[in-house]
C-alpha cells in the first residue's frame, strides 16, 4: 500500500520518505521565476524575495509527476488532497487517476482541509498502514477526520488572499477595512474562506479562535496546530495563548510552506483543530 500526499501537509518530500509516505510538492513563481517548494526553494529563502515587493503566485503539482506516480505501481494508492477548492491537487489527482488504465487501485480522498489538519491525517494514515489495517479501514478514517476539522487563519496582509481568489465577496470587503484584525475560515464545503470576525488586536482574535474551538467541542482527544508564516515569536505566543486555554490538549508549532506564504502573506498566522 502506498500513502500519497502533498506538501499542504507541511512535510517536505524528503521528510515524506523517511516517513514512507509519497509528498508531492506545490510549485511557486515569483520574480519571474518558478520553483519547486522545499527543493528549488525554501520557504525562509521565500520570504525574503516576497518581503522585497515581489508578488508570488502558487500552482498545484504537476500533472505528469502525479501521472508518473500513479503508473509506477500495480499496489493499493491512497491520496490525501489538500482541501479542493482552495487547491487544485484534489481535481488533478483525479484527472490523473482518470488517465490511468485498470486504475481501480488508486483511492483519491479530498481532505477538505490543509496544513496541520491535512498533517494529522497523513500521519494517521501512515500509523493505521503499520498497524495493519486495510485500504477500506484507512479510507473510512480519512472520510470521518475530513469532517472533524476546524481552521482560522490570521491574515497580516489581505491582498494575498484576495489575489488568490479564494475569499467569498463579502470577505473581500474586509479587505477595504484598516487597523483590524480579520479572522478568516473555510465555508461550509471546504472550498473557498469567508470571515468569521474582526478583532481590533491579535491577542482578542486569538481569544475568538478559542471561543470557536470550545463550541466545536475541543477537548484533550483533540490536536491543534499554530502555523506561521516568518513570525516565530508571534506565533509562539498564540501557542501560549491556545494553550493556557486548552491545557490537556496537544498543541503543534509548524513552519508554512512557499506556497501558503503566497496565499496568506508573511506574518499569517493559522490556528487549526482536529479530532484524534
Amino acid at each position: 500500500m502506498k500513502l500519497i500526499t502533498d506538501t499542504s501537509t507541511l512535510f517536505t518530500p524528503e521528510e515524506g520518505k523517511q516517513l514512507g509516505i509519497t509528498v508531492l510538492p506545490l510549485s511557486v513563481t515569483i520574480n519571474g521565476k518558478t520553483y519547486v517548494e522545499y527543493i528549488d526553494i525554501q520557504p525562509d529563502e521565500f520570504v525574503k524575495i516576497v518581503r522585497d515587493g515581489h508578488v508570488p503566485a502558487s500552482s498545484q503539482p504537476a500533472v505528469g509527476e502525479v501521472l508518473e506516480v500513479f503508473e509506477s505501481s500495480d499496489e493499493e494508492m491512497i491520496v490525501v488532497s489538500m482541501a479542493d477548492g482552495l487547491s487544485g491537487t484534489y481535481q488533478s489527482a483525479v484527472g490523473a487517476k482518470n488517465s490511468v488504465e485498470n486504475s481501480d487501485h488508486i483511492h483519491v480522498i479530498n481532505s477538505k482541509t490543509l496544513c496541520g489538519p491535512h498533517r494529522y491525517m497523513i500521519k494517521k494514515a501512515m500509523k493505521m498502514k503499520n498497524e495493519g489495517a486495510s485500504v477500506q479501514e484507512i479510507l473510512d478514517e480519512m472520510m470521518h477526520l475530513s469532517e472533524s476539522h476546524l481552521s482560522f487563519l490570521i491574515p497580516s496582509d489581505f491582498d494575498f488572499l484576495s489575489r488568490g481568489g479564494r475569499l467569498t465577496p463579502i470577505a473581500a470587503k474586509i479587505a477595504g477595512l484598516i487597523k483590524i484584525v480579520p479572522i478568516m475560515t473555510q465555508t461550509s464545503d471546504g472550498k473557498r474562506l469567508e470571515a468569521a470576525g474582526v478583532k481590533r488586536t491579535m491577542k482578542k482574535a486569538v481569544e475568538e479562535c478559542i471561543s470557536q474551538f470550545k463550541k466545536f467541542g475541543v477537548d484533550k482527544n483533540y490536536l491543534i496546530t499554530v502555523s506561521h508564516a516568518d513570525v516565530k515569536e508571534n506565533a509562539e505566543k498564540v501557542l501560549h495563548q491556545v494553550h493556557e486555554a486548552f491545557p490537556e490538549t496537544e498543541i503543534e508549532l509548524i513552519d508554512l510552506s512557499c506556497a501558503f506564504i503566497t496565499q496568506g502573506g508573511p506574518g499569517c498566522i493559522a490556528i487549526q483543530t482536529i479530532k484524534k
